[in-house]
């Protein structure tokens, strides 16, 4: 099978490529850095099936940061039959400075000149034949993003495959010249492959060529004792940066004709970002346009409409969809979304329980309470994750999510933290695992290990059915506020916990000064309507599997643990204290005693400890094992069609008497500890050194602890917010006296 390799820019349209070209679901970002390792796919429209590779986004094949790395050593090592190069036509000269360092592998290339829409748009004009002659390998117009041209390109990519090709250079004007073909010659002669491209690596004394032709560096260091530039000396790499971009500008950018060209053009970008991207006004925007998605979302009074309307005026009472659009306010497209689901899940287990009547106490018990119950309890959460993510996905792909990190950059600068570091903890609110593996484009690895340690701080949808669920019973219970702003502050403190123990870390254990953040702005742009359905799909894809097998799996062995005792005499419902279950609950509940959720409560109060540790496995597990446990208690899933996940965790509350900052503080518990199984596996990996795995698992347990419990001392007894202040207050004077000693020594 031919491997075609995709090599670009960050948000040059690669990845949108990628997934035009085989209906992948990889993740479309629209920030520097989202490709990490390289994906793969497969190209079905030609004769034959084509491997496509989308390779990490970068601005140079130099050794800088680890996806340049990946990207070089991918076209070097594993000789790909084609290097599609799509570049960001809209930013024709700085894109090719890539392009004239592709050109030197002897590989068959093609440029594809992408966001030609908007190039044509705003009146320019690329003249991609005349750009192919004095480029000399294949030029063709595209449009990823409406997946225009890109049946073209491919054929033009399969004919490039079928030749053999030669790498040229452009360094031609330059006294380097001579050195560079020293060079080859001699990298010839050993056989090396692709010389040319190491022989003008080796001008540069790259570290890497460096390292692999040893004997090769002593032509370069004495060439520099007889050639010194005027302008840059013997700083041979600046001299061949600047080489490239003289030519470029002298050879290439002719082919491109713009309309306004001696004069600066303010785009719809520009003036959006004096808005979004305001010094002072920039993060409250941010903090209200969350807010609105959290409202649209999560709301039972949208638009705050409830008092205005007459009640249950849209409740449709005496109907199969009572409740479904609201009661006495609307619901919001999310809760909408949610009752729908809801009610086709209640039904089911009404018909199910009815065929199950005369069953043995224990099979119906299994399939209405274990199996129906537990699963049931989080499916109705999946139209809420998606309307979530979704919202999400287009803020990131719209480029917005790349003026926070811009924004944040310029804030948190001054503590030891950069705007790269916050990319992947915003990746965090989709899932934990691809965010922790995102942190491979940081070059510090102090900052790469603190950013990993709180992306799962950023809640991600697994964690959506604790917010919603336990915000919902709260509302119901004690008649606070309203779901969308009880979740929406719960997703701040995670926020502001994140951003606070980076703070920390980077100031004490891990302190150190964050390198140099530089990253383009892209152009603002509507979504791709495919790309988001197949990233919505992909996504309750995945959640539906994980219900049907690691949760549906959890909530069997659970109902099982719990209507057994340890010499396996099966116990009714009303015995559950004495199973399996409640014995292992008892014996852990006394250590969450200081969060509100221990001794304190009755006797089944350990239903919440052990719901926090089947959350280990997976964090839907919380919801569906209090889901389980609520069946099994009080029949939520036979006798309710609406709320059920809701009113599981309401009757919970009502038999073991928890309160308010009790529930707060369990859902910051499950925010903050231990992720699932899964993120932890990907945070081993990312941590080679097994002792700072080990302190990551006492951090997140150690923060945890500390937020749920002042969490729940602040909601029970007020005056011991002072107390805290007094901690934290001291604790920030320690992290400065620490800073300054650090710094001290640095300057010594």
């Amino acid at each position: 099978m031919l491997r075609f390799a995709l090599a670009g820019n960050p948000n040059s349209g690669k990845t949108t490529l990628f997934n035009s070209l085989t209906g992948s679901t990889a993740h479309v970002g629209n920030w520097p850095g989202v490709t990490v390792d390289k994906k793969e796919g497969v190209y079905k429209k030609a004769d034959k099936p084509i491997a496509i590779i989308d390779l990490p986004g970068i601005y140079s094949l130099s050794p800088y940061t680890p996806e340049e790395v990946i990207a070089r050593n991918y076209v070097l090592d594993e000789k790909p039959d084609c290097v599609i190069n799509i570049i960001d036509a809209t930013n024709l000269e700085r894109n090719l400075y890539l392009t004239t360092q592709i050109m030197e592998i002897d590989v068959p290339v093609v440029l594809a000149l992408n966001m030609m829409d908007a190039v044509e748009k705003r009146g320019d004009k690329i003249d991609e034949k005349e750009l192919e002659r004095r480029l000399g390998i294949p030029v063709v117009k595209i449009s990823a993003l409406k997946s225009e041209g890109v049946d073209k390109l491919m054929e033009r990519a399969y004919e490039a495959s079928q030749t053999a090709r030669k790498g040229r250079t452009v360094i031609e004007d330059t006294a380097l010249k001579h050195l560079i073909s020293d060079i080859q010659i001699a990298l010839d002669g050993q056989g090396v492959l692709n010389p040319l491209f190491h022989a003008v690596k080796l001008a540069e004394l790259d570290e890497l060529e460096v390292l692999m032709h040893k004997e090769a560096v002593n032509m370069v260091e004495a060439f520099k004792k007889t050639h010194i530039d005027d302008t840059f000396g013997d700083d041979f790499e600046a001299l061949v940066a600047d080489a490239r971009y003289k030519y470029i500008t002298k050879y290439f950018s002719p082919a491109l004709k713009r309309k306004n060209k001696d004069k600066f053009v303010v785009t719809p970008s520009d003036k959006a970002d004096k808005i979004l991207t305001h010094k002072i006004w920039g993060i409250p925007i941010f903090l209200a346009i969350l807010f609105a998605i959290f409202h649209l979302t999560f709301s039972e009074n949208f638009l705050f409409l409830g008092g205005l309307l007459p009640e249950n005026w849209v409740s449709l009472k005496g109907t199969a969809f009572e409740g479904v659009f609201g009661v006495g306010g609307i619901n919001s497209p999310g809760v909408t979304l949610m009752r729908l689901v809801e009610l086709l899940t209640g039904t089911i287990s009404d018909l199910i329980a009815g065929w199950l009547s005369t069953s043995p106490e224990w099979v119906s018990g299994l399939i209405c309470d274990g199996v129906l119950g537990g699963i049931f309890s989080i499916l109705g959460f999946l139209p809420q994750i998606l309307v979530l993510f979704m919202f999400f996905s287009i803020l990131e792909d719209s480029g917005y999510m790349a003026r926070i990190a811009f924004i944040l950059d310029r804030a948190l600068r001054k503590f030891g933290l950069s705007g790269r570091a916050f990319l992947p903890m915003i990746m965090g609110f989709g899932c934990s695992v691809p965010a922790m593996i995102n942190t491979r484009t940081l070059a510090d690895e102090k900052e790469k290990l603190a950013t990993v340690r709180v992306i799962p701080f950023f809640s991600c949808g697994a964690k959506l059915p604790i917010l919603t669920a336990i915000s919902g019973a709260i509302v119901a219970s004690f008649g606070v506020g309203n779901v969308d702003l009880i979740t929406y502050g719960m997703y701040l403190v995670g926020i502001i916990t994140a951003l606070i123990a980076v703070i920390i870390m980077r100031k004490t254990t891990l302190n150190g000064n964050p390198p140099p953040f530089i990253m383009e702005l892209p152009a603002y742009h509507a979504p791709q309507f495919r790309n988001l359905m197949m990233l919505l799909w992909d996504k309750a894809k995945h959640f539906i599997e994980k219900a049907f097998t690691i949760i549906l799996a959890s909530t069997i062995v659970i109902w099982f643990v719990s209507h057994f005792d340890f010499a396996w005499n099966f116990l009714p419902d009303d015995q559950m204290q004495n199973s399996i279950l409640g014995g292992i609950g008892q014996l852990i509940q006394p250590i969450f005693t200081p969060l509100g959720f221990g001794s304190q409560l009755t006797n089944m109060g350990w239903v919440f400890a052990v719901a926090a540790l089947t959350g280990l496995i997976a964090k839907e597990n919380v919801v569906s094992t209090l889901g389980t446990l609520a069946a099994c208690l009080v029949g939520v899933a036979v006798d309710v069609e609406l709320d059920g996940g809701v009113l599981a965790v309401t009757k919970i509350m009502e038999i073991t008497k928890i309160g308010l900052p009790a529930l707060l503080a369990f859902i910051a518990f499950n925010m903050t500890t231990i992720p699932c199984f899964a993120a932890v596996a990907a945070a081993k990996s990312e941590m080679p050194d097994k002792s700072k795995f080990k302190w990551t698992l006492v951090f997140w347990i150690s923060t945890s602890f500390i937020v749920s419990s002042a969490i729940y001392l602040i909601g029970t007894f007020w005056w011991t917010a002072f107390i805290c202040l007094a901690v934290a207050f001291i604790v920030a004077l320690f992290v400065r006296a620490y800073d300054k000693k650090v710094q001290a020594k640095g300057e010594k």
